[in-house]
């Protein structure tokens, strides 16, 4: 199994000191989990987020999810990059896939979907680097996440940062960092799909 946290802390390495910082599109998922990875990363590149999240549903939380990604944003003066909700291109993408389980075929797809806009996006904006948030999730498969980016690079012809943010408390930096900044944190991915999943789980909690 390929180590890519190790990879991508090679490359970090090797532009430590460098005179030109290079410019680096990050899909973020969310405003916590990218307040983790923004703090790692921003001493290294010059950084755009890349809000792109079509499984996000309904539109409402889409748009109180791009709100708090906003004011994270402003906060630390980085830029976004703003794209349109296509929450029917997810819809679209997954279909057939409705009832698989967390974790399984159709996030698969979604990530998938997200990392090639991703991509294509930082080819057309003349980036050096492109990554992604969400390895920063223990819930995320980390290892399919950069298998799809480095695959993604390649297509397009920009290198994919390597990563797995969760590892040297990632992940709990990320849950500091949004309880001090007061930022909302959601308790399920994103899609109808994994919200009903989350409201199942509590049902049967209580």
């Amino acid at each position: 199994m390929e180590n890519y946290f190790l990879q991508g802390e090679e490359i970090l390495k090797t532009l430590q000191g460098e005179r030109k910082r290079p410019k680096l599109l990050l899909h973020s998922c969310c405003a916590p989990c990218s307040s983790a990875v923004i703090q790692k990363l921003k001493e290294f590149f010059d950084i755009t987020v890349y809000y792109y999240n079509p499984n996000v549903s309904p539109v409402e939380e889409y748009e109180k999810r791009k709100a708090e990604q906003k004011r994270l944003l402003s906060l630390w003066h980085i830029p976004l990059m703003e794209c349109d909700y296509e929450g029917d291109i997810y819809e679209n993408a997954v279909r057939g896939l409705e009832k698989e389980p967390e974790r399984g075929k159709r996030c698969n797809v979604c990530f998938a979907l997200r990392l090639q806009k991703t991509a294509s996006a930082a080819k057309k904006g003349g980036y050096d680097y492109f990554c992604t948030t969400l390895t920063v999730s223990p819930h995320k498969n980390a290892e399919l996440l950069n298998r799809i980016g480095l695959a993604e690079g390649e297509r397009v012809g920009v290198p994919f940062l390597p990563s797995d943010f969760k590892k040297q408390n990632g992940y709990l930096t990320s849950i500091r960092l949004a309880k001090e900044l007061g930022l909302y944190r959601q308790d399920f991915c994103g899609c109808v799909y994994s919200k009903a999943q989350r409201e199942k789980e509590k049902a049967e909690n209580h």
